[in-house]
């Protein structure tokens, strides 16, 4: 779906010759592409110390899109069924993609790395700012709030602590890696991705072999309860955030960044469509848990009960590193904190981080798929309008002429108006299902 898109690159000579440009279309997956030269390392800020490689900037998409999401759409789809699932997978993702690429656009312009409520400020002013800022928040909380009840549950159902013991058990390794920095983040995403990759193939062929399994059961389901799936989808690709912290560690490549972005998505994708597949197909509409994972092992046997609960841990894992971190380092942007590699304010930002969802998750005011659901209305919103207006700002006061750009078709005042239309009727119908004019989801 995502080999679809074609990147548009546009070469620049590296001394003026007043001659125009040339355009070149490419495959995202070309290996002969090649990018300008124009962005080097003495147009953009230092070349950060802790760079990142192409498969790090991947396992970062992965690792932060495949979190408690992944667990929740099979439940949240238990009305609608797979089909409606799988169309708002298919849509969401590329329309996701096209907005972080213009995320990438905006930060391949600019000379300073800012993260997003920062490249807000610059090209969209102090009220896009605040917005995008509060984005951030909701997504982030709402986020790492379900990971705290998520983490509680499964290691309950794993070794019979209580859950709050589990949250905790879970928070330690989770918080110390997210202080540590980006190429902690980085490096644990990528053997964490990769354990992620090894584990959903045995579960979904064990599932594929299973006697009970029925193909039938992914037909099951109500379309009319479609529009309710679209918000946890819509969380499922958060990745936005973590754009400007990924071209922070591109500095000296950027050419890879919008290759990075694609291609994990489209890991993102397949991911994100096998485990719901495999549960629905295995428990039926009737029977899914609220995280899949623990019905999906107990259907499959004890080793696939550990084995699921174990690629959730680690799903919920890597995606609190990639939300957890762009939320800290946008808290140093907001509030101009300066350098977010000082030691005592990270901790200091850290524990207003990390504190609140944990204090969430055990106060009984949300539940698991909830908080991603209402995480999911207000920033797909926002994450809908921002990097349209961002894109345009920066083309307009950009400080340098990126190596690339988004293609043509890809900015088309009809594509962005399809995407700021399509999150603000999902917002209604959230509005009205809460309030209970329309039926709800799950």
């Amino acid at each position: 779906m995502f080999s679809m898109i074609v990147l548009r690159m546009k070469a620049y000579p590296q001394h003026s010759t007043g001659k125009e440009g040339v355009t070149i279309s490419l495959s995202i997956m070309s290996e002969n592409s090649t990018f300008s030269p124009v962005l080097t390392g003495r147009e953009r800020t230092a070349v950060p110390a802790k760079s990142l490689s192409f498969v790090e900037g991947v396992s970062m998409i992965v690792g932060t899109n495949i979190g408690a999401g992944v667990l929740s759409i099979a439940y949240a789809s238990s009305k609608a069924g797979f089909l409606p699932l799988l169309f708002w997978l298919v849509l969401v993702g590329s329309l996701t993609t096209v907005t972080m690429l213009y995320v990438a656009e905006s930060t391949l312009r600019t000379r300073k790395h800012l993260q997003l409520s920062g490249l807000s400020k610059r090209y969209v002013g102090g009220f896009g700012a605040l917005m995008m800022f509060l984005s951030v928040c909701v997504n982030s909380v709402g986020a790492l709030t379900a990971y705290m009840t998520g983490s509680g549950k499964l290691l309950h159902s794993l070794f019979g602590i209580s859950p709050a013991l589990g949250s905790v058990l879970f928070f330690v390794p989770a918080a110390g890696v997210l202080y540590l920095g980006l190429k902690a983040i980085g490096r644990g995403e990528k053997f964490i991705s990769i354990g992620m990759v090894v584990m959903i193939s045995v579960l979904v062929i064990a599932t594929l072999l299973k006697e009970t399994t029925r193909v039938g059961y992914l037909l099951d389901g109500n379309w009319l309860y479609m529009v309710p799936v679209f918000n946890v989808v819509a969380f499922c690709f958060s990745a936005q955030y973590i754009v400007p912290e990924m071209a922070r560690g591109f500095a000296d490549k950027p050419e890879k960044l919008p290759k990075a972005i694609m291609v994990g998505m489209a890991l993102t994708f397949t991911l994100l469509a096998l485990v719901p597949l495999s549960v629905i197909s295995l428990n039926g509409l009737d029977n899914i848990s609220d995280v899949a994972t623990i019905s999906w092992g107990r259907a499959l046997g004890e080793w696939a009960f550990f084995s699921a609960n174990l690629f959730a841990l680690c799903a919920m894992l890597t995606s609190y590193w990639g939300l957890g971190g762009s939320f800290l380092t946008n808290i140093f942007d907001q509030f101009r904190l300066g350098n977010d590699e000082q030691p005592a304010r990270r901790l200091m930002v850290l524990l207003v981080v990390a504190i609140p969802p944990f204090v969430l998750a055990y106060s009984g005011m949300v539940s698991f798929v909830n908080a991603l659901y209402f995480a999911g209305v207000f920033s797909g919103v926002i994450l809908s309008i921002m990097p349209i207006l961002m894109l345009k700002g920066a083309r307009q006061r950009g400080d340098l002429t990126p190596g690339w750009t988004c293609p043509a078709w890809m900015t088309h005042p009809l594509i962005q108006c399809f995407i700021v239309l399509l999150y603000l009727c999902s917002a209604a119908y959230a509005i009205a299902s809460a309030v209970g004019y329309l039926p709800a989801g799950w």
